[in-house]
């Protein structure tokens, strides 16, 4: 299918008092329209640094994109200037974060906050966009829309904040919503409400999704294809069936066997989590070959002499890893 989004080979690096380290490197992969991209991996493997990094919203001066390309419509936008990037974003690029109640403006109803979206991307007259701010809270199924649209943000229940987080990101119709974390912190049951809210969106909307998600459950039940990140780098891609099923890279197989088990009958004894030993390497930590190599229960010599390439190993199916003798890679 055609990409909607290329990114390609990009590396994001932040300053340091001990200079620039690289936060992600190399990373690639595409979403097509309507396509929906699950992305996982442990706290500080990259996952919001790329979002992040695809609307160009890291802080100047402390951050910068070392290379790469993000390339939208046929054009990169690391080579788009400021004007262009704000057309863009929300209007053809919405994100959807993680601290709903950090993310709104607590001094400005909801209304407003809606309102500012349609009107600097739609042009709509001040009651033109506070009717169809009714009409999107209606749409993220907020009972009493009419109501709530004057509320302030601590008003709200957490799963309201949210919702309201993805009206204003669908406000538009955008072609592809980034959601980052948006089910942290809320309550299984809510968190349920918001992805059945996703997929209906979705599908009423035509949109791609990238979700990004700690939850590997989350990510099974949602995603049609996922990529798994570790240490600023892509380690594997993959079809959300097959990498569930077969996964074929050891840090997947790991993040696989730290979940509970969900067939479980009431008579069987719980099975103890296998957590991965050791700690995903701190950026500015230099590691000669797979990064992953240092905790590790399959490395050989070769993987700490040089950090293995992407490469494709089926169809759909992308893995860094050196191939084990007799093992899955």
């Amino acid at each position: 299918m055609t990409a909607l989004v290329s990114i390609q080979d990009l590396t994001v690096q932040f300053r340091t008092d001990r200079g620039w380290i690289t936060a992600i490197e190399d990373v690639s992969f595409d979403i097509a329209e309507g396509d929906c991209l699950g992305m996982v991996g442990e706290s500080g493997s990259g996952k919001s640094v790329t979002a992040l990094a695809m609307l160009r919203l890291h802080a100047k001066g402390s951050s910068r994109i070392a290379s790469g390309r993000i390339v939208h419509a046929g054009q990169d936008l690391l080579q788009a200037d400021e004007a262009e990037l704000r057309r863009i974003r929300g209007r053809d690029i919405a994100m959807v974060f993680q601290d709903p109640m950090s993310s709104l403006n607590p001094v400005l109803t909801v209304c407003d906050q809606i309102s500012e979206t349609l009107r600097l991307h739609q042009g709509l007259s001040r009651p033109q966009a506070r009717q169809r701010a009714i009409e999107l809270l209606d749409l993220v199924r907020i009972p009493d829309a009419r109501r709530r649209v004057d509320d302030y943000p601590h008003r709200l229940s957490g799963g309201m904040r949210q919702r309201v987080m993805i009206a204003i990101a669908i406000a538009c119709r955008p072609r592809l919503l980034i959601a980052d974390e948006p089910t942290t912190a809320l309550d299984v049951t809510i968190q349920a409400q918001v992805l059945e809210l996703l997929r209906e969106l979705r599908a009423e909307l035509g949109m791609a999704v990238l979700l990004i998600s700690h939850d590997l459950g989350v990510i099974a039940e949602f995603a049609r294809r996922v990529i798994v990140m570790y240490a600023g780098r892509v380690v594997e891609e993959a079809p959300v069936g097959p990498l569930f099923r077969a996964p074929r890279h050891p840090y997947t197989e790991g993040l696989m066997a730290a979940m509970p088990a969900l067939d479980a009958g009431p008579d069987d004894e719980p099975s103890r989590l296998q957590a991965i030993p050791g700690r995903i390497p701190d950026p500015s930590e230099p590691i000669a070959g797979c990064r992953f190599g240092p905790r590790c229960a399959h490395a050989q010599a070769s993987c700490h002499a040089a950090a293995p390439a992407l490469v494709t190993i089926a169809d759909g199916h992308r893995l860094r890893c050196t191939p084990r003798s007799g093992g899955n890679a």
